[in-house]
């Protein structure tokens, strides 16, 4: 499993009109709007590297708004939920 966060910026005025689309984007798990340097934050979770490259290249080419993208991978995940799944009875 690869998972990638990506930041998006995008048109201001479409903000939340490109977020719902991104959300709808079966690889994507969470969209969140953010403040700082970027407008979007999604994080991505696929197969391979090469479905990574098909989500960045093609599908979020198609979504109208997206002035740029800045694409992260993930070496390993550090999650105090995953943690308490793990021991909870």
């Amino acid at each position: 499993m690869v998972t990638a966060i990506i930041l998006f910026k995008v048109g201001r005025s479409r903000i939340n009109e490109i977020a719902e689309k991104l959300a709808s984007i079966e690889e994507l798990s969470e969209v969140f709007s953010v403040t700082g340097s970027y407008d979007l934050v999604a994080i991505a979770r696929i197969k391979t590297n090469d479905d990574l490259s098909t989500l960045v290249t093609e599908r979020l080419g198609e979504v109208d708004g997206i002035e740029s993208t800045d694409t992260m991978l993930a070496f390993k995940a550090y999650s105090r939920h995953d943690l308490e799944s793990m021991f909870s009875l």
